[in-house]
């Protein structure tokens, strides 16, 4: 009977249907998208795939040459206008210079509406500011709610995707935040259970070892009077309260340390400062600019005056055909495409630095919110001692 129940679970097994093979897919699939490492190829996904819909939406080659020839046209029609004044008509000095001003207010609201509504950078620009790396900055922007400003959407249909793609990405930033963040925080806390509290060290193994005897000693006496019926149930929240406060003294269990808060000050000046450095290289900042850029980044503030990568966002630099060089230094500046588009170095390695300065400082808040929790419990019993000893 056992042998015949046995082949019928194995045939049920075996007797999945398509669908239900497609369903168990589908939940593995969306469990390892949940997963951590899930999260972060979505996050990175999600940003790339809103690169190339707002290049199609607003990067439209042909709208950036018809604005450009609008422009020149336009130029070239002042400019015409003018010379007919100047050698056709006589004019008296005051008479054509108000003339002038006229058709020179015209062009100067044409060239602003054009910039405004168009993006336009200059007859020699090439109005890169929907390329890979500014739609890719862009999107990264919107997510994280940095929202520097220097892009925007111009056309009805950029504007409403722009918010769709604003209302699914900030919940799933969100949540890369609160994974990665609370990972971050318990391999930190690891780390510093294992480094800063040495097991060498031979006054602090004494006092460890006194501190378990001690709790040992207490979990004995409650677990006597339990069974004598001594202990009542206000000694016994007492003491429930009491072991809770100190049980994260425990140094076997690396989770129950705390971490110092001035030590995750001293990480984020620190990560700030090391951003300092490299944005200064990258885009010839100042020290002080840079650390007040990666401040206003990293806190989402975002007021735009200061952007990474005015080489990208902007006309760029000139690269030689076929790499992603500058032929006038031969430095390495970023990878070249099969059409042309150079992604650089610097914007990618500046990417990088925001998604996990983020979660770096969502470590830190999480880190120094359990070191106030703690001390807050540990006031509070003290306090407690306090007001029972008094009584």
């Amino acid at each position: 009977m056992e042998r015949k129940r046995s082949g019928r679970r194995y045939y049920n097994k075996r007797k999945k249907t398509w669908t239900q093979q497609c369903k168990d897919y589908l939940r593995q699939f969306i469990a390892f998208l949940f997963s951590n490492i899930g999260i972060i190829c979505l996050v990175v996904g999600y940003t790339i795939a809103g690169a190339f819909i707002f290049i199609v939406i607003e990067g439209a080659p042909g709208n950036a040459i018809a604005v450009i020839d609008r422009v020149g046209a336009n130029r070239s029609g002042t400019a015409d206008r003018i010379w007919d004044m100047v050698c056709c008509n006589a004019y008296c000095e005051d008479e054509w210079k108000q003339e002038v001003q006229v058709h020179l207010r015209s062009f100067q609201s044409h060239v602003i509406e054009a910039v405004r509504n168009f993006s336009y950078e200059g007859p020699n620009k090439q109005m890169t500011r929907w390329s890979f790396s500014g739609s890719f900055l862009y999107s990264l922007s919107v997510i994280t709610t940095i929202g520097y400003g220097n892009v925007t959407p111009r056309t009805l249909m950029g504007k409403l995707v722009t918010i769709l793609y604003a209302i699914v990405g900030m919940p799933l930033f969100l949540l890369y935040l609160s994974n990665i963040g609370d990972i971050l925080a318990k391999s930190f806390k690891w780390i510093y259970a294992k480094c800063c509290l040495c097991r060498n060290c031979k006054k602090r193994r004494k006092r460890m070892l006194a501190i378990q005897r001690k709790e040992q000693w207490k979990m004995d006496m409650r677990d006597f009077k339990l069974n004598t019926g001594v202990l009542t149930e206000g000694e016994e929240s007492d003491d429930e309260g009491t072991t809770d406060g100190s049980s994260s003294l425990s140094f076997n269990d690396t989770q129950e340390v705390t971490v110092p808060i001035l030590l995750c000050l001293f990480i984020m000046v620190g990560y700030v400062s090391g951003g300092a450095i490299l944005f200064s290289k990258w885009e010839s900042w100042e020290f002080f600019d840079g650390s007040y850029f990666c401040f206003i980044s990293l806190s989402t503030i975002g007021f735009g005056d200061f952007v990474p990568g005015n080489s990208i966002t902007g006309p760029g630099t000139e690269t030689s055909p076929g790499t992603g060089t500058n032929p006038s230094t031969g430095t390495f500046t970023g990878f070249r495409t099969s059409s042309g588009t150079v992604i650089e170095l610097s914007f990618i390695l500046c990417s990088m630095y925001l998604m996990l300065g983020m979660a770096l400082i969502a470590m830190c808040f999480n880190l120094m919110q359990q070191d106030v929790v703690m001390k807050i419990r540990t006031c509070t019993d003290i306090l407690r001692r306090i007001s029972r000893c008094k009584n």
